[in-house]
């Protein structure tokens, strides 16, 4: 049964804990939503399933009950201890307690280690998380690019316009990246009402589902991605110059017109010019 808002409460208090802005801390309290992220996650027992931000462990009961293991990253001290508790008796749980990102573009030690190894066994890497809004958009690239197969998780709605949009203010280098990576599905919204403290935005629960077509160059093609879009407004053989790229071969090679301007390139066509640098 998942945690009404009274229970987390409880919890925190017992704790010593309280949520905290800065960790992007909001707490869902919607026991059917809870149900609904974990079903949508389609976890079978041998699987490896990651849940980053678990707080006081509501949606960790859920993946427990179908995961062959859970990995729970968790930063905040007494949550971790809260959560050290809670599961000590569940053999399938495992704890890392740390930011799940050692830097903006690169993941924990630990966790990265931990996916790698499950990967190189053959086993299959899901996410199931309530993410913290924070570092929802950094990591979940981070976590394709790891080669986790499926992640199935709620953010902010603008972070989700940002994950599929095909044109527009929202499209860019997160758009563009993911959709080369995944296939991105918005299986639904979720009012403020579904978390504690209240968000003053909606959220949306996402899944994306591996769909690699970037492979061993995926970080290079992030990083070359957020320089061509650093000039996103200008013409592109500027903006290629502008990132320090040989513009007039570039063009040559990709048949691509100098003159449209790179968000108005799609992510194929950002490849092929990824390519021919």
């Amino acid at each position: 049964m998942a945690q009404t808002k009274k229970e987390i409460q409880s919890l925190l208090s017992q704790a010593e804990a309280s949520p905290r802005q800065r960790l992007g801390q909001n707490f869902m309290i919607d026991g059917n939503l809870v149900r609904l992220v974990a079903e949508a996650a389609e976890i079978r027992p041998g699987d490896l399933v990651l849940e980053i931000g678990p707080g006081t462990g509501t949606l960790t009961e859920e993946l427990l009950k179908t995961a062959g293991e859970v990995l729970a990253v968790e930063l905040d001290r007494n949550l971790a201890a809260l959560l050290r508790e809670r599961f000590a008796e569940t053999a399938n749980f495992q704890l890392i307690e740390a930011d799940a990102l050692a830097e903006k573009h690169s993941l924990n030690a630990e966790l990265l280690a931990a996916i790698q190894k499950a990967k190189s066994a053959g086993r299959v890497v899901r996410l199931a998380a309530n993410l913290p809004y924070n570092i929802a958009s950094p990591l979940v690239v981070e976590l394709l690019i790891a080669g986790v197969d499926m992640l199935t998780f709620t953010v902010q709605r603008e972070v989700a316009d940002r994950l599929r949009a095909g044109g527009g203010k929202d499209y860019g280098p997160l758009s563009i990246v993911t959709q080369l990576l995944a296939r991105v599905e918005v299986l639904r919204k979720m009012p403020p009402q579904a978390f504690w403290p209240m968000p003053k935005v909606d959220s949306a629960l996402v899944r994306l589902t591996r769909q690699d077509q970037l492979g061993k160059n995926a970080q290079k093609f992030s990083t070359f991605i957020h320089r061509l879009f650093s000039s996103r407004r200008k013409m592109l053989r500027k903006a290629l110059l502008n990132a320090e790229i040989d513009a007039d071969r570039v063009l040559a090679t990709t048949g691509a017109s100098p003159t449209i301007r790179a968000e108005e390139l799609t992510p194929g066509e950002c490849l092929k010019l990824f390519l021919a640098c």
